[in-house]
């Protein structure tokens, strides 16, 4: 497992601290989107698809700081668009750091050699390196030829200088699970990452490559099989090991999207990271008026297929806290990947899909921007 003792120390006492109180919804990681603004259009990314007066808002210092006060997850990752293109996201780190909050800041690695200055090594502070997989593979995933030398010498040059360092990959419809093990041994052996965040690629309705994401079954068949590959191998999964049964298809979960609640320009989204239908003006009103229950696998089509680690990680740690003696045996043995799996969640009840995209970009375009950085696209590209 790629995870920090650390960290799962600070991580299940906070789990256990809100068992204690009674909560039984609580977030454990705040996804905090300071802009949407990206330097890749990425075939699979649904996140960017927005008029040039939303990609030129930003979350200042002060909204990044207080989101993660309110909401009060030990765990704060940084995703975007590209973070690296906010000017102020030394001084977002820098504060989230002084808070010990575990900060994870996700970047496709382009500005790395620019913008590493900004920072200095903490164990609170991991980058999360954007790597779907070795150097063709990547570079296709990503639309832009050379992106993976230049991830690859980022990693090297932060590990040179003492930060702690992650990959994330995702994981689509087609992707030979022989290919996906082959990139696991490279950056667990010759990049000597940390960690590695895997998922299957969730269905963005506004994606450019609608052809390649992939059903549960498929996923689950998936993961077996790369898991079958890397028996031995020591593979530094990011992900605690309920979770990743979960994707071999042991495990029965319903996705807790209050889990991995996402604070971003235009407020704090509901339900979920993945998937905006709506936006809370705090973190409470997004706790208490959300109705959950519309939404899940089984409960609404957009949710059908997705396994996504945002929204079911925390559900496998509240597992593994109710039941610690079966996250120990899951733990301490391979990962069953032959035999039945876990009874698949029922669709016939699921409610249709609502389209409510345009409705709600228009309506922010429509509003004056609270606070927008005002430099041509050209220039902000060129940060």
């Amino acid at each position: 497992m790629g995870i920090p003792l650390r960290q799962q120390i600070r991580v299940g006492a906070y789990v256990l601290k809100q068992r204690l109180l009674g909560r039984d919804k609580y977030p454990l990681v705040l996804m905090l989107e300071p802009l949407f603004r990206c330097n890749l259009a990425c075939a699979g990314c649904g996140k960017i698809d927005y008029p040039a007066p939303i990609l030129n808002r930003r979350l200042s210092v002060e909204e990044c700081l207080a989101a993660a006060d309110e909401c009060g997850a030990p765990i704060v990752s940084i995703p975007g668009g590209e973070p690296l293109i906010h000017k102020e996201i030394g001084e977002i780190v820098k504060g989230l750091v002084e808070r010990r909050k575990f900060v994870y800041l996700c970047t496709n690695a382009l500005l790395v050699e620019k913008k590493i200055d900004l920072f200095t090594p903490s164990p609170y502070l991991t980058f999360s390196i954007h790597l779907d997989g070795l150097r063709a593979h990547h570079d296709r995933s990503v639309c832009q030829d050379g992106v993976f030398d230049r991830a690859v010498a980022a990693v090297r040059l932060l590990r040179a200088r003492g930060f702690r360092v992650n990959v994330n990959a995702t994981l689509f419809d087609g992707v030979a699970p022989a290919e996906v093990a082959a990139f696991l041994d490279y950056v667990t052996g010759e990049l000597d990452v940390e960690g590695i965040t895997v998922s299957p690629g969730y269905a963005y309705e506004r994606a450019p490559d609608q052809q390649h994401f992939l059903n549960r079954q498929r996923t689950k068949q998936l993961f077996r099989d790369i898991f079958r590959r890397g028996r031995g191998k020591g593979w530094r999964l990011n992900h605690s090991s309920l979770y990743l049964d979960f994707l071999a298809g042991n495990q029965e979960y319903r996705c807790t999207p209050w889990g991995n609640p996402t604070r971003n320009i235009f407020g704090w989204q509901r339900p979920c990271y993945l998937l905006g239908e709506g936006y809370a003006s705090s973190f409470k009103e997004l706790m208490a008026s959300t109705d959950w229950d519309r939404y899940g696998t089984g409960n609404y089509e957009k949710c059908a297929n997705c396994m996504a680690h945002c929204g079911y990680e925390a559900t496998a740690v509240t597992d593994a806290i109710r039941h610690p003696l079966k996250a120990l045996r899951v733990a301490a043995r391979p990962l069953r990947t032959d035999g039945p799996m876990a009874p698949e969640i029922p669709l016939a009840n699921q409610r249709p899909a609502d389209y409510v995209f345009e409705h709600l970009v228009r309506a922010e375009v429509d509003k004056a921007p609270p606070r927008a950085e005002r430099r041509s696209e050209k220039q902000t590209h060129a940060a």
